[in-house]
């Protein structure tokens, strides 16, 4: 025990040392960028953060905002939210699963407002079931929204930021996206798909010249009611406020960050992977990490299933 608690702290000292290192760097790459005036889109945007970062959007004076969900009614109360504040806004009922409904929201999209500047795609669904308890439908279904609703999404729109040489691409995933977790694999596996997305399209953008800003976001359990049941495991993990996480998110997009990892504490799961296998599961499950979805029941609201 004595050793794996010395890993434990030399981890966090290499960790911390890399982190101060590259303050200079990031201090110097990060660029300001306002929604004020601009077009923005937010998918799963009927609840849960989706809701909170249209209207965060419409607190910074956004010209339009585009809300995508799948349920109608909470559109259409999210955009009248976003009214209330004096913005224009509209709505499409979007299942993100289905390559004709995504190709028929974005095509009225362009025809109503013509591109997007900011787009935020924080759909995303979980079923927290174990292994075994998963079915085809549930894994294809997870795929279908949390990883290949990225490509469908997407490319509606990256074409008008292309041409344009502006535009801003974010995509909610999750801190799970950067260590496995017991009854997520399927989740995980389909948020590490969404993390490996975002780090090729950043790449790809920087190699061809293309300035198009990139965030992906990997945050803890977050109150919205999508991981009721899940616990925290420990101080370094607490469930996080939603209207915090959201102000995060938005003080990145705007300093043009390209990761955010919350709570920063969270980033330990990158370096567990320095260790050696054995040692980093020890160190895994003495953070008690494997135990947070034990009691999870979910969201059990009908209708949202993509928030």
């Amino acid at each position: 025990m004595g050793k794996l608690l010395r890993a434990v702290r030399n981890l966090s000292v290499t960790a911390g040392a890399i982190g101060a290192a590259g303050v200079w760097y990031r201090k110097r790459a990060e660029r300001h960028l306002s929604m004020r005036a601009q077009t923005v889109l937010v998918t799963g945007a009927g609840s849960g953060l989706g809701r909170l970062l249209a209207r965060g959007a419409a607190q910074r004076n956004a010209a339009h905002i585009v809300v995508w969900d799948i349920n109608e009614q909470s559109a259409r109360d999210t955009v009248d939210e976003i009214l209330a504040y004096g913005v224009d806004a509209s709505y499409d009922v979007v299942d993100l699963a289905d390559d004709e409904s995504v190709d028929a929201a974005g095509a009225a999209v362009r025809q109503r407002i013509g591109g997007i500047d900011f787009l935020i795609n924080n759909a995303g669904i979980v079923t927290g079931k174990t292994f075994l308890e998963q079915n085809h439908h549930d894994v294809e279904r997870t795929y279908q929204i949390n990883t290949l609703a990225l490509y469908r999404v997407t490319r509606q729109f990256l074409p008008n930021m292309v041409a344009n040489n502006f535009g801003s691409i974010t995509v909610v995933a999750s801190a799970a996206s950067l260590i496995g977790v017991a009854r997520q694999t399927d989740y995980a596996a389909s948020k590490w798909a969404a993390h490996g997305f975002m780090e090729s399209l950043r790449a790809e953008m920087r190699h061809y010249g293309h300035a198009i800003h990139t965030l992906s976001v990997h945050p803890f359990y977050v109150d919205t009611g999508m991981f009721d049941g899940a616990s925290s495991p420990n101080v370094l993990l607490p469930i996080l406020e939603s209207e915090t996480v959201v102000h995060k998110i938005f003080r990145a997009i705007e300093s043009g960050k390209r990761q955010l990892i919350l709570p920063s504490t969270a980033a330990l799961a990158k370096w567990l992977q320095l260790l050696p296998v054995p040692v980093a599961d020890q160190v895994s499950d003495l953070l008690g990490i494997n135990t947070t979805m034990d009691h999870f029941t979910g969201r059990t609201t009908p209708g949202e299933t993509q928030s």
